[in-house]
């Protein structure tokens, strides 16, 4: 388990931007007209103790941000509102969604996340971002609070289009040889689109949300850029019901292919039966007639004096025979061939 971190940062109207050993601190620079950003990095119940006793943070969001395990929502408190968001990562086992808990009220914004498989904090560049945008950030917390959306939202654009790319291969590779493509390629994209969409889906719900004003803490003037995150939220969840009906199409398509190729064989296998049965029913009865050509008898029936004309003579039957079984086999092929192609 990661060691716990917590930051403490004020921002005031002067603009700045400080960063404070303490919470109490962080406070006192903010002064009446500023505000602070606290940002928990992998807590336990212990550090967000403070929330609680210093800011009158319900016990229920608390739990919530340690869980782990909750859905993109927005609850309303009478002194805060409580959100979650949802950041993908890559991992071996395919597209995973870590939670980001967020406070927001007139005097703080609050993230708590955790760090990924590179042991890098969630909101690791926000400082830098904060930096470039300070003017604008310390008009109140519901500009940071668009800043670390918008920030989020971007990183959700770049899982969905490394699922489009995938898809793209994918139908690269069926096309082009769709007897050795590993189907469990689309099931992981289709796995990866599952939690992608149940993501943008309840996003778009909470965005809607605070763009309807549900929250009393976002400043009047901050609501447009909320609309810009709806819109992109809304764009994604269309791009990705699109890629999952793309994996349903590129999987019937793997297995009509599949079939048609399963069919080929199986018309090349009839193929060469029906050769091997004309042949041995050509030879059939040249078999008998050789057997019985071939006994002594025959030499009998002749006369052994006679024996040159005799054998030439069935030489000449074996090869009428042979001519005429196969003249009638060809004929009752075809004549096969013509009724089947009427009944079709």
């Amino acid at each position: 388990m990661n060691k716990p971190e917590n930051r403490y940062f004020a921002l005031t109207k002067t603009p700045a931007f400080h960063q404070a050993p303490s919470l109490s601190e962080a406070q006192n620079f903010a002064g009446e007209e500023g505000y602070v950003w606290l940002d928990y990095i992998d807590p336990t119940a212990e550090s967000l103790a403070e929330l609680e006793s210093r800011l009158g943070i319900h016990p229920l969001s608390i739990e919530d941000c340690l869980n782990g395990d909750q859905l993109p929502k927005l609850d309303l408190f009478p002194g805060y509102s409580f959100m979650t968001f949802t950041v993908f990562e890559r991992t071996p086992d395919g597209l995973s969604a870590r939670e980001l808990g967020i406070f927001i009220s007139k005097r703080y914004l609050i993230t708590v996340s955790s760090r990924d498989l590179n042991d890098s904090p969630v909101l690791a560049t926000l400082e830098a971002a904060i930096a470039r945008e300070l003017d604008t950030l310390c008009q109140g917390p519901s500009y940071l609070l668009h800043l670390v959306m918008d920030m989020i939202v971007d990183h959700k654009l770049a899982a969905v289009e490394d699922v489009e790319e995938r898809l793209d291969a994918d139908e690269d590779a069926i096309l082009k040889d769709p007897a050795n493509y590993n189907l469990g390629s689309l099931l992981d994209s289709r796995r990866d689109l599952q939690v992608i969409r149940k993501s943008l889906f309840h996003e778009r719900e909470l965005v809607g949300k605070l763009v309807r004003k549900d929250s009393l803490f976002l400043a009047e003037g901050s609501l447009i850029y909320f609309r810009d995150i709806y819109d992109h939220l809304s764009k994604y969840y269309e791009i990705a019901e699109t890629s999952r009906e793309q994996v349903t199409s590129l999987m019937e398509i793997h297995l009509s292919l599949i079939s048609n190729n399963m069919a080929e064989a199986s018309n090349r296998t009839n193929a060469i039966m029906r050769r091997l049965t004309l042949i041995t029913t050509i030879f059939m009865p040249l078999t008998l007639i050789s057997g019985i050509g071939g006994m002594s008898e025959f030499t009998m029936m002749v006369g052994s004096e006679n024996w040159r004309l005799g054998y030439l003579i069935l030489f000449i039957v074996m090869l009428v025979v042979g001519v005429v079984n196969y003249i009638l086999l060809l004929r009752m092929e075809r004549s096969t061939e013509r009724e089947f192609s009427n009944s079709r």
